[in-house]
């Protein structure tokens, strides 16, 4: 039998007809033919089995008692499945009005009597063939529907001769336009959008009418209820057979979410995510400027920086959490805005007071001050700041007071570039956290204890690095679906013998001032290797262990011998081994980073984007840099239950990073909201203390057995 023949087969056919041996010849006819065959003597039988288990096709005699066949041609159509059925009606009347009446009660087509039923069988398998096109084409104009209703995505058509304009349901739910009329005047539509761009758009209409030029254009929309909703509009022009301007034939989408998250993440580029303040890089290009304009001045000011970190903030944040500690930041920089604003320091312009304040990460914020007339006025705002700042904070039904240790550099006394003042202010703040804190002091060419520590803490990572002195700890990624350990972060710490446990952001600073960020990268990579090759030696299944790479490290053209030698040393698989890279990392250099990735990739290493959203956050550079994995930051992980912006930009590199085949990890999962968000939005794999802090070696091991046994027993391993 051929491939139509056996598809036919399956086919099932209701008959209905008044006559038995008129119906028993239907019957046999039709089963000879590879159908199968139900049958009914009367309609409302015929209307009871189609309900029971609607057929591929009907087969209707008209003239019957009670009910006939129009009557049920009519039913069908009207039951909810019954509208694409084919419906061939026959009777023996063939005149022109039994035919209208017919195709007026929904026949697909009739046959008229006697029969010939060799033809009826092809007439029948004809049906079929378009019943089953028509349904088809419906499930696709209903899948388009709901895929542009997901997208926000409507279609219209303008026709330029009546300017009768049709719209998709999706647009007139985009435009807020009322009614079921099909079509709707071109002024209704002009009337929604925002009297500032309604100009453009009627240019774009009339260039596209007259020269052919197609319509791309973004613009605002007023809904009925005033909200203001933003659009991007397209269309090409559709010509007639002598070749004239007929039709605009367009779409209309609204990016009102989508812009929104896009200048959430360009905001962020120069802005710290919690506190909303400048970041680092917006401070270096503020201050860079106003040193430059400071020299070009006929009556020169003076440019003052400000170093603030808050005493005692890791106490704090240990003793209520991060959740707390990051409240009271958010409030320590609400203050510190108003104290600027309120100081005797005069700024240009709004700009420049909004972007005084930064937050260099942590507890630790900068102040830059664009043209003091001497270091006194820097003081002032140093005192205010001390004062504003011993005013306590209620929080979780307790007060809190958060004292300061400030360091003042001012130029060009102190330094005439932007390091020089930064450096040295910082220098002045731990000479002021030294003397006992809640203080501010100077910057003084005599301040050299900070050195000293520098050099002490230098002189002991050499030490460290050789003498066992530095340990890992590691903390597991979690995949969403089945809750296996997938792999870990190796993650560095120093036990100093005299210090105890020194926390990185202490020390990989001194490492990469001292030229030691190299020898440590290595240690670190090596350790992570070694660790990964003993979890195989163990039993468990290959895991991924990730290492962090320093900018120096990235920068170092020969990091991927360095890698693969690394690995066979070990020896571990390349695919077990995978690489965060941070985005200001990759893009201190551009060219020598894509070939540094490159390379690592030709040796079956993967490497990950990390803390994404809150550097550069290009999505140009995504699909430009071979990258597997992009990795949330925990600054938008941490509000999205309860921010709409954070979770519409964690949707937005979500959707971003599956479009473009990347793997997503989302950083700093604390609780079960969190983890239920990401797991609806299709992220794979999470890390945090929702699952398990950093931990040593041996008890990451433990908890990658318990992980094992859990899932090997079926229970929740988490």
């Amino acid at each position: 039998m051929s491939r139509a023949g056996s598809a036919e087969k399956q086919a099932r056919i209701l008959v209905v007809d008044d006559t038995a041996t008129l119906r028993q010849m239907a019957c046999d006819a039709l089963e000879s033919a590879g159908f199968a065959v139900q049958a009914a003597e009367d309609g409302e039988r015929a209307l009871a089995l189609f309900e029971a288990q609607p057929p591929d096709l009907v087969l209707l005699d008209v003239q019957m008692p009670g009910l006939d066949g129009f009557g049920v041609c009519e039913r069908i159509r009207r039951a909810p499945v019954g509208s694409h059925v084919p419906v061939l009606i026959v009777t023996s009347l063939d005149d022109v009005e039994s035919v209208r009446r017919a195709y007026e009660a929904g026949a697909t087509d009739f046959i008229t009597k006697p029969l010939n039923w060799e033809l009826v069988v092809h007439r029948i398998r004809y049906a079929l063939r378009t019943g089953r096109l028509v349904a088809e084409l419906e499930r696709s104009r209903e899948r388009l529907a709901k895929a542009q209703h997901s997208a926000k995505l409507g279609n219209w058509e303008l026709h330029l001769a009546t300017r009768a304009l049709s719209c998709s349901t999706t647009c007139r739910q985009i435009l807020g336009v009322e009614g079921s009329e099909e079509f709707i005047p071109i002024g209704k539509l002009i009337a929604c959008v925002h009297p500032d761009d309604r100009e453009p758009l009627l240019r774009a209409i009339g260039r596209a009418a007259q020269e052919g030029t197609p319509i791309r254009l973004d613009h605002r929309i007023v809904r009925p209820d005033q909200e203001q909703r933003h659009v991007h509009t397209q269309a090409d022009v559709v010509y007639g057979e002598a070749g004239e301007a007929v039709e605009l034939c367009g779409t209309i989408q609204d990016v009102t979410d989508w812009r929104r998250a896009e200048k959430e993440v360009e905001f962020l580029a120069y802005h710290d995510s919690l506190t909303r303040l400048g970041n680092r890089r917006l401070f270096r290009e503020r201050v860079g400027t106003m040193l430059d304009q400071a020299q070009t001045r006929e009556d020169p000011k003076q440019v003052g920086v400000l170093f603030v970190d808050l005493d005692h903030f890791k106490r704090i944040n240990d003793t209520l959490g991060h959740e707390k500690g990051d409240w009271l930041l958010q409030r320590v920089a609400d203050r510190l805005r108003a104290c600027v604003r309120g100081s005797d320091q005069v700024f240009r312009s709004v700009e420049e007071e909004s972007s005084a304040v930064s937050r260099f990460g942590g507890d630790e914020f900068v102040i830059s001050l664009c043209a003091v007339r001497n270091a006194g006025e820097a003081g002032n705002v140093a005192t205010r700041i001390l004062e504003v700042l011993s005013r306590p904070f209620e929080i979780a039904d307790q007060e809190l007071v958060v004292g300061a240790s400030i360091g003042i550099a001012v130029s060009p006394e102190h330094g005439e570039d932007v390091d020089t003042l930064l450096r040295n202010a910082d220098a002045a703040m731990y000479r002021a956290k030294q003397q006992g804190r809640n203080a501010f002091l100077f910057y003084d060419s005599s301040m050299n204890q900070l050195a000293r520590k520098s050099l002490q803490l230098e002189s002991g990572l050499r030490r460290a690095i050789g003498g066992g002195e530095l340990v890992l700890h590691y903390q597991p990624k979690i995949e969403l679906a089945s809750g296996r350990i997938t792999g870990f972060e190796a993650l560095v710490r120093w036990q100093h013998p005299e210090l105890g446990m020194v926390p990185p952001n202490e020390f990989i600073h001194v490492a990469e001032q001292a030229g030691l960020i190299g020898q440590l990268g290595e240690y670190v990579l090596r350790r992570a290797c070694q660790q990964a090759r003993t979890w195989r030696e163990l039993g468990f299944s290959p895991l991924r262990v990730a290492v962090n790479l320093s900018a120096h490290q990235f920068q170092t053209e020969e990091l991927a011998g360095k890698v693969g030698d690394i690995l066979s040393e070990t020896p571990l698989s390349a695919r077990c081994l995978d690489l965060e890279i941070t985005e200001s990392t990759m893009m201190e250099n551009k060219e020598v980073a894509t070939r540094v990735l490159r390379a690592l990739k030709g040796i079956g290493i993967t490497v990950s984007l990390d803390d994404f959203g809150t550097g550069y956050s290009s999505l140009s550079y995504l699909k430009g840099f071979p990258i597997d994995t992009v990795k949330i930051d925990r600054a938008f992980v941490r509000d999205l239950v309860k921010d709409p912006d954070d979770a519409a930009i964690t949707a937005a590199i979500i959707s971003m990073a599956q479009t473009l085949n990347l793997h997503v990890v989302a950083e700093g999962v604390e609780t079960q909201e969190q983890l239920e968000y990401l797991r609806r939005r299709g992220c794979q794999e999470v890390q945090g203390f929702f699952f398990s802090r950093p931990l040593p070696a041996d008890e990451a091991t433990e908890l990658l057995r318990r992980n094992f046994q859990a899932l090997e027993a079926g229970q929740p391993p988490w």
